[in-house]
């Protein structure tokens, strides 16, 4: 029977590898509200005013796969003045849709094409790169990296030696999101709206158990 005091120890320690990239795709929500005092004419303003905001956003080049509604809502507008029962005066049509615009350098031309053409809002605007497997592969080789330098440094402290890898467990990938230390400006040639795209951090964290010798 082994004996398990005399067992090779471990050293367990985490690392993050972090990668920025220039992002090339952007997600934006572009809408409009209309009050009107019938359904029919709420319903018939909004359709025009989004149909005019549709032709806008496909002329500045996004293609009609990449415009998705994600809100179509009705609510009755009421009068609760002097105390009274509340009357009913009108309705709201809100009618929201999402655009991704895969080439950055539309981005102001469409910003600018979608608010001429009569849309009340816009907001939710993100920046995301469309492939980061390259990016999250350098990463995790930096990160892999940074826990052997880290096992190194306790290793020596410890007057032992590093003799391999048991095993490793990747934590994922966080979130990303655009920093604007490193930002760039992105303007349309025809718009005068000027966007930040910025860079993406791509950050993988692993932890990994090393061997003593």
């Amino acid at each position: 029977m082994t004996d398990p005091s005399s067992a090779p120890g471990t050293i367990v320690v985490s690392g993050t590898g972090r990668v920025a990239v220039d992002p090339d795709v952007a997600e934006l929500r572009l809408g409009v509200s209309i009050a009107r005092p019938s359904v029919d004419a709420a319903r018939a303003a909004a359709a025009e005013a989004m149909a005019s905001i549709l032709a806008a956003v496909g002329a500045a080049g996004v293609v009609r796969r990449d415009v998705r509604t994600t809100l179509l809502s009705v609510q009755p507008r009421y009068d609760y003045r002097d105390g009274k029962a509340p009357t009913l005066t009108g309705y709201d049509l809100a009618n929201v849709v999402e655009v991704t615009v895969r080439d950055l350098a539309i981005l102001g031309g469409v910003v600018d094409g979608a608010l001429n053409a009569g849309a009340t809002s816009l907001d939710g605007l993100t920046f995301r790169v469309s492939d980061p497997r390259e990016a999250e592969r350098a990463a995790r080789t930096a990160a892999v990296a940074e826990a052997r330098a880290r096992a190194e440094v306790l290793a020596e402290a410890a007057g032992v030696a590093i003799a391999g890898v048991v095993g490793i467990v990747e934590g994922g990938a966080p979130p990303t999101w655009p920093q604007p230390k490193a930002a760039r400006m992105m303007v349309a040639a025809e718009a005068g709206t000027p966007v930040e795209a910025g860079t993406t951090e791509i950050a993988v964290t692993v932890t990994v158990t090393f061997r003593l010798a």
